[in-house]
């Protein structure tokens, strides 16, 4: 299973590690074997449930490493990202909690506060651990403790703005810090840009600097001559070693830089590890590794060395298990390069995930009009905002709780401006085992109060395919297109439309409007019937573009006697509180319930079993709705719209 490695072993020494203290005790010939064997469950385990599994078997060496030299809890060990703390798991302990990774229950895919107290950050957004590892340092300085702070962070992580801020301060602050690059030349694909090709060329010549410091005391206490002929000797030393080992980045922060070291030999990474943790001030060891090491099916998946399997996959060949299905990626990926073969104007950005968001396909075609930006939600954002004013139209496929990280960018830069940029947001809603960070169920609340932008909901392809050229097709503002993860809902023809409406399901009783969003439209027609056999009516409608409220919705809402929205958003701030204040300006004064996605930090488990937690289901929303509507006087409510004047008199 683990490349050319002896597979027969059967877990002897895995079975012995309890914590970090006895990784510490192993000989290099034990760690040699001990690193087989954690491939090997590895392989074995995320196969079952799917996970990260590429990421993980590309720092088996240097979590052992870091063990070994560090002392956790003690000392804090920091993963950006943290999607690559298995390893990190399996040595603090957690061995037996994979056989239910990423299940309700059952142990994160990233670290978790509650499961150990060998984890302390628990955002899986890239690019926080150096601010976090920043204020960590600082916080230890001032308060006279003695702990090492190290923050591990790929070099994908290193093209994110919030990375290049946080170096400059820990250069500043002078504090010991140690940042370790696992370079593998990916986040999710290879790594973009010159940073990237940069970071794959530095070198360190270990003599140097104290060499330099050397000449710099003898000639630094030289009257007349000593200041002069330094800089001389610094400048001619300087180029001759950049041309050699280019390191000026990081020197030119002030940070010490040891590397490259072979991630993959724990003897190297430890020593390394002990010179910078010894330094006293911030280093960064500079590890080369292997996304899917040891690994066959991994090394050879050129798209993202198994990055993230959604589900469980075939040991021998690392293929899902499950029969593939369309999803509604593929969808928006297929329509993205018709309507792009139709508008040559029509360019593509995504941020360091071109295959997860669809992105690649259009980049496959049309090279030229696609940007990998790294990971940069904030620069692809506003870089889109220079394209829409060159004259083109640029859409920004991102993770929908990715974008949450470009609010100012989407607010100032792009809506200020009435730019026609439309943000494509995959995985909306809630998404599932990745956990309480990557649920997109914040942007119709969040970007609901952009001044311009227009938020479309699809339900099905059809309606996707249709709401992303109605999107493209906005020439004076930004748009949102957004759907959730998995497969694609069976297509939901309407009866008819009112407006920008679909009213997918109606009777001859108009006691209830439901407003399904999105995806929920199945759910929305299986809600009326089952109200239906209580003997209600109800209309169903898929409002198609939430934002701004469509007056056609506040028309229909005025002819029922209860208003009922169902979301997979946050409540707060959500389809149902645009609607209710949309009812109130229009003096309409139906009442209306909102159902949705409680504030609050909601646990990981499949997508289904949440939604059933949160009451997201049609027997749960049913069982609501009819309870409401019952209570209300079975007398018609008139009038339900307020007529000139009769605003006072009410109060």
């Amino acid at each position: 299973m683990s490349g050319e490695q002896d597979t027969t072993n059967q877990g002897r020494l895995l079975a012995t590690v309890r914590g970090p203290q006895d990784v510490k005790r192993m000989s290099a010939e034990e760690l040699d074997i001990l690193s087989a064997e954690i491939r090997d469950f590895l392989i074995a385990k995320v196969s079952r449930t799917g996970g990260h599994i590429g990421p993980n078997l590309g720092v088996v060496e240097l979590t052992l490493a870091l063990h070994r030299v560090f002392d956790s809890p003690r000392d804090r060990l920091l993963f950006d990202t943290g999607h690559q703390a298995y390893v990190h798991k399996i040595v603090t302990g957690r061995q037996a909690g994979f056989d239910r990774l990423r299940q309700r229950g059952g142990l994160s895919g990233y670290p978790s506060q509650a499961e150990s107290e060998h984890d302390l950050i628990e955002n899986s957004h890239a690019s926080t651990a150096l601010s976090y590892a920043d204020g960590l340092a600082k916080a230890y300085a001032l308060r006279g403790e003695q702990r090492s702070v190290v923050a591990v962070v790929g070099d994908g992580a290193l093209t994110g703005g919030m990375c290049w801020e946080a170096l400059n301060n820990i250069a500043a602050a002078r504090n010991p810090l140690v940042i370790v690059v696992n370079d593998n030349g990916r986040s999710y694909a290879p790594t973009i840009g010159g940073l990237a090709d940069h970071l794959s060329s530095l070198r360190l010549n270990p003599s140097y600097e104290k060499v330099l410091d050397t000449v710099k005391d003898a000639l630094g206490s030289t009257p007349l001559v000593g200041k002069p002929m330094y800089e001389v000797l610094h400048a001619v030393k300087k180029g001759i070693k950049d041309a050699v080992a280019p390191q000026a980045m990081f020197e030119d922060l002030g940070i010490k830089y040891v590397g490259p070291v072979d991630g993959h030999d724990v003897a190297a990474v430890e020593s390394a590890l002990r010179a910078a943790k010894s330094f006293g001030g911030p280093v960064i060891v500079h590890a080369v590794t292997r996304k899917g090491y040891g690994y066959r099916p991994a090394e050879q998946d050129e798209a993202d060395c198994l990055h993230g399997p959604g589900g469980a996959f075939d040991v021998e060949t690392g293929k899902l298990v499950a029969a593939s299905a369309v999803k509604w990626t593929h969808v928006f990926a297929d329509e993205l390069v018709q309507i792009a073969d139709e508008r040559p104007d029509v360019v593509g950005i995504t941020a360091a995930m071109a295959e997860p968001t669809g992105i690649a396909k259009l980049a496959r075609k049309y090279p030229e009009r696609t940007y990998d930006v790294g990971i940069a939600e904030q620069h692809a954002a506003t870089s889109a905002a220079g394209l829409a004013l060159g004259g083109l139209h640029p859409v920004v496929a991102v993770y929908a709780t990715f974008l949450n990280r470009a609010f100012d960018q989407v607010l100032l830069d792009v809506a200020m401006h009435k730019l026609p940029v439309t943000f494509v947001l995959d995985r909306a809603g809630i998404t599932g085992p990745d956990g309480p960070s990557h649920y997109g169920i914040w942007d119709m609340s969040v970007f609901g109060v952009v001044p311009g932008l227009r938020i479309a909901a699809p339900r099905d392809a059809v309606t996707l395919r249709e709401e992303l050229r109605e999107a493209i097709a906005v020439d004076d503002g930004p748009t949102v297109v957004r759907f959730p993860t998995g497969a694609v809902a069976a297509d939901l023809p309407a009866l008819r439309r009112v407006g920008p409406v679909d009213v997918l399901a109606e009777s001859a009783r108009t006691d209830v409007l439901l407003v399904a969003v999105g995806s929920f439209g199945h759910l929305g027609m299986e809600v009326a019937a089952r109200v239906a056999e209580q003997g209600y009516g109800v209309t169903v409608v898929d409002p198609r573009w939430v934002r701004p409220v469509p007056a056609e919705l506040v028309d229909l809402a005025a002819t029922h006697r209860l208003v009922v929205t169902v979301e997979d958003g946050v409540r707060v701030g959500g389809v149902g509180d645009a609607l209710a204040q949309a009812m109130r300006d229009a003096d309409v004064r139906v009442p209306l319930r909102d159902l949705g996605v409680p504030a609050g930090w909601h646990p990981h488990g499949n997508r289904t079993q949440i939604l059933a937690d949160l009451g997201l289901t049609a027997q749960d929303v049913a069982r609501d709705v009819t309870g409401w509507i019952s209570g209300l006087d079975s007398r018609p409510v008139e009038p339900v719209r307020l007529r000139a004047g009769e605003a006072g008199a009410q109060n």
